[in-house]
């Protein structure tokens, strides 16, 4: 049986270097999240085209809210996220280039 995940679950965010954290609801990407938690985030589309939020998740899952966003397969296994389209399914730490 698969575990149903409540969409009201909070989960917190750490980005790196900088060690900021701010929490994100389970139904909501993580850029909106920080932006409304007033941490500056680099970002210009929202829509998981431009790559101006680039990050690498370092622990932690998501789940892209789009089903392909502008990653390669490898870039994907590599560990690199959109977190304007993505959502958080755990606690996670970003590593932003």
């Amino acid at each position: 049986m698969m575990a149903v995940m409540s969409e009201t679950a909070l989960f917190r965010v750490t980005l790196l270097p900088g060690g900021e954290s701010f929490d994100c609801a389970a139904d909501q990407p993580l850029m909106l999240a920080g932006l409304a938690a007033g941490v500056a985030l680099p970002w210009s589309c929202r829509n998981g085209t431009c790559r101006t939020c680039i990050s690498q998740l370092l622990q932690g899952r998501i789940e892209h809210n789009i089903p392909w966003p502008g990653l390669s397969a490898e870039e994907k296994a590599e560990g690199w996220v959109l977190p304007c389209v993505a959502c958080p399914r755990s606690d996670v730490v970003l590593q932003w280039v």
